[in-house]
């Protein structure tokens, strides 16, 4: 029996958004005042946070979701969605005042998306602190992200750290943060555009992402990776900053990839797995993704990703 199989699995509590994504499949985006006849349509579960819970459930966690919904079909089907995945729903609040969360997605032939999200009843989401303590009492990771109301990210952070448990944040959509909230963060997960706005200064190399996460690791970040897209992903931490190239796949959707990558490398550093390896076996995952449709849908399993050709090798910067 393998030392894996015999430890328990991480238990991880994500913070954050819950969409109903209507995914419109179109040549191109259409230039403004065009009209443009679109391929399809489909209503598909998606959210930032439903993504990256589904990602760490995937993967063999334990994972408690806090978010909230509307009183409507597309909620209930969201929250049905996550159970199937296993997911603790304990904690989905219901917001009979507002619709569910909406996420327009608009996917061109190239694979490529550009979305446009309507938070309805993210933006009510509340902390039950009575309840959220004792969950991170006993968690691996707090995953959370900028979807829900900038307060309660605050304080779910702040509650993590009382409680002694890791934070894994995903600053997206990206917004300006106090600067108190810098060392409450054990892993910071941005692409070039967030790291280039949290740095001030411009990402779009592998060495120029590697500034900038030293930089934000002098900010009390104990880890920073830097996602690069198509091109990988830069891991730096105390040992310095290592540039890990993706595999070549053809795109079909790039939905719910970063999400796909930060759940792997949450469960895997959960997993006491190394920085490196984490981010190895993120890319992989989100590799995967990539070349299926859809945000939840397209999210791999464990023996998935395991089964998936292996990410290059990485290099020190």
């Amino acid at each position: 029996m393998s030392q894996e199989s015999t430890l328990p699995a991480p238990y991880i509590v994500v913070l954050g958004s819950l969409n109903m994504d209507l995914v419109l499949k179109v040549p191109h985006a259409p230039a403004a005042g065009e009209t443009l006849l679109g391929r399809s349509i489909h209503h598909i579960p998606g959210g930032k946070g439903g993504n990256q819970a589904v990602a760490c459930a995937r993967q063999g966690a334990r994972v408690s979701l806090i978010g909230c919904i509307g009183a409507d079909a597309d909620g209930e089907a969201l929250r049905t969605a996550l159970q199937d995945d296993g997911i603790d729903t304990d904690a989905l609040r219901t917001d009979a005042g507002q619709p569910t969360g909406t996420a327009l997605v608009m996917v061109e032939d190239s694979g490529q998306n550009r979305i446009v999200v309507i938070a309805g009843a993210n933006a009510s989401l509340q902390i039950d602190e009575a309840t959220l303590g004792p969950q991170l009492a006993s968690a691996d990771f707090l995953v959370t992200q900028f979807e829900t109301p900038m307060a309660e990210v605050v304080r779910g952070m702040a509650l993590a750290q009382k409680a002694g448990c890791k934070v894994l944040l995903n600053p997206s959509p990206m917004q300006p943060f106090d600067a108190a909230l810098w060392p409450l963060i054990d892993t910071l997960v941005v692409n070039e555009v967030e790291a280039g706005a949290l740095a001030g200064r411009a990402v779009a190399t592998a060495s120029e992402a590697a500034e900038a996460g030293a930089a934000l690791r002098r900010r009390g970040v104990a880890r920073v990776i830097v996602t690069l897209g198509g091109a990988g992903a830069v891991a730096i931490d105390a040992d310095g900053a290592r540039h890990h190239p993706a595999p070549q796949v053809q795109v079909v959707d790039t939905t719910a990839a970063g999400d796909t990558f930060l759940g792997v490398v949450g469960v895997a550093l959960a997993s006491k797995s190394s920085l490196d390896d984490a981010v190895a076996l993120g890319i992989r995952a989100a590799a995967l993704c990539v070349t299926r449709p859809g945000a939840q849908p397209s999210i791999p399993t464990r023996d998935e990703v395991l089964r998936s050709p292996v990410a290059p090798t990485w290099t020190d910067l």
